[in-house]
């Protein structure tokens, strides 16, 4: 089933993002006294009396401007509404009521939707301010006073918004929908991407690097399956980062990662492999979530022969040496070249991030890993290995008992590493191996 949608929009700055932030409970949206912190749609899960509803915040709405990133902010403003079951318009006690907000009011009458009216910034508790009251002149009934920062009036408004929820249903939502983080360099393509997949402008797309600041979530259905698509902030080297802004925004992207099933580094064709790929790929190596490289802006690339994926493979099957289980596809977001590929590998990758193997078959492949290779000694004492066994998943973790740890160099437990994957696969995901020193009762 899918969750009742409610938009939280209004004119830039009057508190949109704190009061997201206050009813879902977490610091999600990027909060800071300037215009346009916000900027695509951020999609959150909320529960109020048991019900849960999906809560969107947008980026400020100018009415009338000639900036390209604002007058896309307002398209994605559009966007959340149109989808939206209802919508809450916030506005600023302080500042009374502006030409914006009329002119946001009037722009949201016409969408048919149920509009509420939150009058943001009531913070002293008592008597409402006399400005309160200017609100309905906007023409909306239902106008409430709220303080977003300490949380004063949210439960009113919630129960009125809950009033315009569709009847709840009886089939439960899919649980089985995997989260895909696509992370990189600014620039590489990660929001045409997420657009192409969901098939509209569901990201706003710039050559200007940094035009991604929050991490948004888009849920698509298609043949190949259900996913959370989660494109994020471009993630530069600490030096560039600068403004305190996109310091915020390269944090949600790492965070992104930590809450992602699988994730998508996304490189650009033209350029090849940076230093930075090596640092955004290692977040999610070090993580241990299930990666794939996907080779973007392959149609931009001049001069192909058939020769030319082959030597670019093994040049980034050299760069990636740290994550030699790495699969790699070769994609244009522009044309739509090998997405059908990028989601068999999604699917698989995430598949093998979750595999659980007996500790018999374990044991059966550490015997003869043991037998084919023998365990490292030092001064006369040789490591035993006493047995292995799986204590978890994402990543495949296996805990090894044997006499002595410091016995158990990185090489050798490369080596059996090595063992696991040819026998089971394990493609697209790290392993992890925890080493446990136990004595021998004998």
């Amino acid at each position: 089933m899918s969750l009742p949608i409610i938009a939280v929009v209004g004119r830039p700055n009057v508190g949109k993002s704190t009061l997201f932030n206050k009813i879902i409970g977490k610091r999600i949206s990027i909060i800071e006294d300037t215009p346009g912190v916000t900027r695509d749609r951020i999609y959150a899960e909320g529960e109020w009396c048991s019900r849960e509803f999906m809560l969107v915040d947008t980026g400020g709405i100018e009415t009338k401007t000639d900036d390209t990133i604002l007058s896309q902010m307002r398209l994605q403003a559009e966007l959340a509404i149109e989808k939206a079951d209802v919508i809450i318009l916030v506005t600023d006690v302080t500042t009374g009521v502006t030409s914006t907000d009329a002119d946001i009011a009037a722009m949201l009458r016409k969408s048919g939707k149920p509009i509420i009216v939150c009058v943001n910034k009531c913070d002293s508790i008592g008597n409402l301010p006399p400005e309160f009251y200017e609100f309905y002149n906007l023409g909306l009934p239902e106008v409430f006073a709220v303080s977003s920062v300490h949380g004063h009036g949210t439960g009113d408004l919630l129960d009125a918004a809950m009033e315009y929820f569709p009847p709840e249903e009886d089939d439960k939502e899919e649980s089985d929908r995997i989260k895909v983080a696509f992370i990189g360099k600014p620039n590489v393509g990660k929001s045409s991407l997420v657009n192409k997949i969901a098939g509209e402008e569901r990201v706003i797309v710039s050559d200007i690097a940094g035009t991604t600041r929050d991490a948004t979530d888009t849920n698509v259905d298609i043949p190949a399956g259900s996913f959370t698509l989660i494109d994020t902030a471009g993630i530069r080297r600490k030096s560039k980062v600068n403004d305190a802004l996109e310091k915020f925004s390269v944090l949600r992207s790492y965070m992104a990662v930590d809450r992602a099933d699988v994730a998508v580094i996304v490189i650009d064709a033209t350029e090849g492999f940076t230093e930075q790929d090596s640092k955004v790929a290692g977040y999610a190596h070090e993580k241990g979530k299930a990666c794939i490289v996907a080779v973007n802006k392959w149609d931009a690339v001049e001069n192909k022969t058939d020769k030319t994926m082959k030597e670019m493979r093994d040049k980034l099957e050299k760069d990636f040496s740290f994550m030699s289980y790495v699969p790699f596809v070769f994609i244009s977001a522009k044309t739509g070249q090998r997405l059908d590929r990028l989601f068999e590998l999604i699917k698989y990758v995430n598949e093998q991030n979750a595999l659980r193997i007996s500790t018999g078959m374990l044991n059966d492949v550490l015997a003869a890993a043991t037998a084919r290779v023998e365990p490292p000694s030092d001064k006369g004492k040789r490591l035993k290995i006493y047995y292995m066994t799986q204590a978890s998943t994402r990543p495949p973790t296996f805990v090894c008992f044997v006499n002595r740890a410091e016995l158990f160099h990185f090489s050798y437990q490369r080596y059996l590493e090595n063992q696991i994957r040819q026998t089971f696969g394990l493609e697209g995901t790290p392993i992890k191996l925890i080493v446990r020193e136990r004595e021998n009762k004998k």
